[in-house]
């Protein structure tokens, strides 16, 4: 036998019962219908907490604010009762409508309703389906629990029919539906009416395809499929189907993100959208999808052997604080966690040892990765009474030449960042990024949204490696995302707005490949003025040639490589001096994040003012038409840094150091991107540089005739031998290339003389 044959078979329990059945099927050690219904009832009356009646409270609170759902701990339950709570979890499908059957009972007799003698009545009948329990209730009752979730790749055969907890993100919702609960037929030929009542979940019922009424001795029987659907009596209840996917950060290396879909009915439908973080707790379910339905029907070999798996949800956790995106479990903290936290920020100079902790393998580039820690703590973000939403998040921009360190730096924030979405910008369009609307591939065809890379990034960090290489109409289309932090969506009949409140770290190349030191930054720079405004800081990372600082670059790449994996391994478990480990960095910006809102002081506002107007007066007097503008947006970038800073070591006020950090910062990164170019960026030339420009283009056009051609460098080495600097040979080629005088061809290492 191979091992295809050895594996086990397990059995569903899909709450198909029968009258008569609610005691068949319950292994021992279950309890029936009736007394799980009692001792439920007595449950809800009886628990307290701390001297409260915690769920008599409740459903009073629910009755008089009109709140038809009422959330049940089964870890309560489980210290009330545990018999009661273990048979819930072993097989919530038949212990789920008992349960809302128990609240119901109880909310009748709360509110002294005259219904309530009705259900005491028929407390004892034990030949109820689940179907018949559920029609009768009027409250939802939603199961939470503190149980440890599981990955939904973990979700096997074994776990059908079992009270499950499952962690993701939603990647699309469809929108709220009406699903029946009980449908009425009639038969067309004889007029009689049947009720059939339909299972929770996914999936439907199978109609009769003959008359189900007794017929008389010798009467003619009715034809075949007889039945038509009476919608006008039938019995409906809001239902919405979603699509959960596995967290970016728990998705292993090289492995596609698995997805589950789920449903979720009454008071939980229409609370979730896509990009929100949520653990739903449920029953793993399987059902057949309409197009196996009719293979079955057919009768071929093999039809029907197949299930498609879902989550029938009973309840669910989401977080609503913006900051951890919909992500409970990332700001909360245990009491040792919280005094670590409040040591850490004791040590002196924690500002150095963060940003020394930040990509410990590169070496360098101190100042950006003093932007990248800025950006991961972030701002504050502000709500104004009408209702506008100022971002808080911080952008960054790393333009630079090749081989220096800007996709490992953006891979280290993948790691880091409580929430990461990572993405290459030649392989992602402008849905991927944002969102979509797609057409549903079920029988329905209704349109539903599914979030992009922003959305999925909601309340974390978006990196996106070679920006340079996306389309002009796919960067255009995050413009709203950076800025309002919103995605609008108005496409086949649907208009939404998707929350995207996420930080950007962008890594792209010059226009050239690298940096040509003969051109101006806007001819280096290929990118509109409106997407280099929304970002915070831009940093032109350069490639050097400096032989003290290339043999300490070298001696730091070989000493990493004789050491390997080990020192990093180390380090990630306890870190060391030098810097935190990858988890402590990873919980310190989380609480951060969660416990601090640093607010401006007067002082520090009155620095950055005058600031600003001093920036603006530079370029104004220069003269000069920046690619990178000097707006009102920078002043709000200003700000943010500062409140980064201040997060940094939990300082509710920004001070005055913070505030010139920032500048520091910001004159380092952006006013230096300004300002970067051979040429100035109105063109002119010193008077000396000119000069010697002119001369060699006059040898140039002594020399070259009208409609030859030769390389560049035997051009710029001729240029030389006549007593003419490098730079000002090149330049002489720029500027008669831009006149028209020459062409540049063979990827600009040839030159052809036109006139």
């Amino acid at each position: 036998m191979t091992d295809w044959d050895e594996g086990s078979v397990y059995y569903s329990y899909q709450s198909l019962e029968t009258p008569g059945s609610s005691g068949a099927g319950l292994d021992d050690g279950e309890i029936t219908g009736a007394k799980a219904r009692m001792r439920f009832g007595k449950f809800l009356l009886d628990f307290s907490e701390r001297n409260r009646y915690l769920y008599r409270e409740r459903m009073l609170n629910g009755i008089n604010a009109g709140e038809p759902s009422l959330s049940v701990s089964l870890d309560h339950l489980q210290e009330y009762d545990e018999q009661l709570a273990s048979c819930v979890r072993k097989n919530p499908g038949f212990y789920a409508p008992i349960l809302e059957l128990a609240a119901g009972e109880i909310s009748v007799r709360l509110r002294n309703d005259t219904d309530a003698d009705e259900l005491v009545a028929s407390h004892g009948d034990e030949n109820e389906t689940a179907s018949e329990i559920r029609r009768r209730s009027n409250v939802q009752v939603v199961l939470t629990s503190t149980e440890m979730p599981k990955y939904i790749r973990e979700l096997q055969a074994s776990n059908i029919s079992s009270f499950v907890r499952v962690s993701g993100i939603v990647t699309s919702a469809s929108k709220v539906q009406c699903k029946a609960v009980a449908i009425r037929l009639e038969c067309k030929n004889c007029r009689s009416r049947i009720t059939l009542r339909v299972p929770p979940g996914i999936g439907g019922v199978v109609i009769p395809r003959s008359c189900q009424r007794l017929h008389a001795e010798g009467e003619a029987p009715c034809p075949i499929d007889p039945y038509v659907v009476l919608p006008d009596d039938g019995e409906f209840r809001d239902q919405q189907i979603i699509k959960l996917q596995e967290l970016p950060e728990e998705v292993p290396t090289g492995e596609v993100p698995r997805t589950v879909m789920a449903s979720l009915d009454r008071a939980l439908s229409g609370r979730l959208s896509p990009g929100m973080r949520v653990s739903l707790f449920g029953i793993y379910s399987i059902f057949s999808p309409r197009e196996r339905s009719r293979a079955q029907n057919v009768g071929g070999p093999g039809t029907g052997a197949t299930r498609t798996p879902y989550l029938h949800v009973l309840g669910m956790l989401q977080n609503s604080d913006a900051g951890a995106g919909g992500r409970s479990e990332l700001t909360t903290f245990d009491l040792e966690e919280e005094e670590q936290m409040q040591r850490l920020v004791r040590t002196p100079n924690l500002y150095e040892l963060i940003v020394s902790s930040i990509a410990p393998e590169i070496y360098g580039f101190d100042d950006v990765k003093r932007a990248v820690a800025v950006m991961l703590f972030g701002g504050s973000r502000k709500h104004l009474p009408d209702g506008t939403r100022i971002r808080g998040d911080i952008n960054v921009l790393l333009l630079g030449d090749p081989s220096t360190a800007k996709s490992q730096l953006l891979k280290f924030v993948e790691k880091v960042a409580p929430i990461s979405v990572y993405t290459s910008g030649k392989g992602s369009s402008a849905a991927g990024l944002t969102a979509s609307v797609i057409r549903d591939g079920g029988s329905s065809g209704d349109f539903r949204l599914e979030g992009g890379a922003m959305v999925l990034a909601d309340g974390g960090v978006v990196c996106i490696d070679e920006f340079d290489k996306m389309r002009i109409q796919d960067s255009v289309a995050i413009h709203e995302a950076m800025e309002q932090q919103t995605i609008s969506i108005a496409k086949a009949g649907i208009t939404s707005v998707l929350n995207a409140r996420t930080s950007v770290l962008a890594a792209a190349n010059p226009v050239f490949g690298r940096f040509d030191d003969t051109r101006s930054a806007d001819e280096n720079i290929d990118f509109q003025t409106t997407i280099l405004s929304r970002f915070d800081l831009i940093f032109m990372v350069r490639d050097t040639r400096n032989e003290e600082m290339d043999y300490a670059k070298a001696q730091f790449v070989l000493q990493l490589h004789q050491r390997g994996g080990a020192a990093r391994a180390n380090s990630g478990e306890g870190g060391d001096e030098s810097h935190l480990s990858l988890e402590t960095l990873k919980r310190f910006i989380a609480y951060a994040r969660s416990r601090c809102a640093p607010r401006l002081t007067h002082q520090a506002a009155g620095i950055l003012r005058d600031t600003y107007v001093r920036m603006r007066q530079q370029v104004r007097q220069n003269d000069e038409d920046s690619v990178v503008p000097i707006t009102v947006r920078q002043l709000e970038s200003l700000v943010r840094l500062t409140e980064g800073l201040a997060k940094m070591s939990l300082s509710a006020l920004i001070t005055e150091a913070h505030v010139n950090e920032a500048i520091r910062l910001f004159k380092s990164a952006t006013m230096e991107s300004v300002a970067a170019g051979a040429v100035n960026l109105d063109g002119r030339l010193s008077d000396a540089l000119k000069l010697e420009v002119e001369r060699a283009q006059e040898v140039m056009q002594r020399r070259l005739p009208i409609g030859s051609s030769t390389s560049k460098r035997k051009v710029i080495f001729e240029l030389k031998n006549q007593g003419i600097s490098d730079q000002s040979a090149r330049l002489a080629i720029e500027f008669m290339n831009k006149r028209g005088d020459v062409e540049l061809r063979s990827q600009r290492k040839l030159i052809h003389r036109v006139r």
